[in-house]
């Protein structure tokens, strides 16, 4: 679903982690949630509002992505081999859910969606020479597209 950068730990935690793997100590586990728990709580994300307003910018923002998409930005069709699929469109979505759920809220937005769009597509956009020649990166154009892509208007109510 994301793609997670960890980079190397400090001298400190590095010392920790030897020290902690490599005795004979064996360290107490206690669980912090039961089974049913976790239930509730995949139930409780899983419940999260999404509007069709959000879905049209999942979309649109995945297939950006797509150099041979004809809504595509032209530095995508420049720069990228190829581009996100509709799980990528799908993992936005549940993890737009699980960031409302964190922040105590019933729907997701699209600041949720702008907020894991790099860990979410960064790995499902390969770029081509021309991107790395430039020092491009996939994060790179998906922060890119990110800031550029416009939201989808509101339908106003008519009275």
């Amino acid at each position: 679903m994301f793609n997670i950068k960890v980079g190397y730990p400090s001298a400190s935690e590095e010392e920790q982690i030897l020290m902690a793997t490599t005795r004979a100590e064996k360290p107490e586990v206690r669980k912090v949630l039961s089974g049913r728990a976790i239930v509730n709580i995949q139930k409780l994300v899983g419940g999260v509002a999404v509007s069709d307003y959000i879905v049209k910018y999942v979309a649109r923002l995945v297939r950006a992505t797509r150099p041979k998409d004809p809504e595509a930005p032209p530095y995508v069709a420049e720069l990228v081999d190829w581009g996100a699929g509709p799980r990528a469109g799908q993992f936005l979505i549940q993890g737009g859910k699980a960031m409302a759920a964190m922040d105590g809220r019933f729907s997701v937005s699209i600041e949720d969606v702008r907020r894991i769009a790099v860990p979410v597509l960064r790995h499902r956009i390969a770029t081509n020479f021309q991107a790395q020649a430039e020092g491009l990166t996939s994060e790179s154009i998906v922060e890119r597209l990110v800031r550029e892509i416009p939201e989808p208007e509101i339908p106003r109510l008519v009275k």
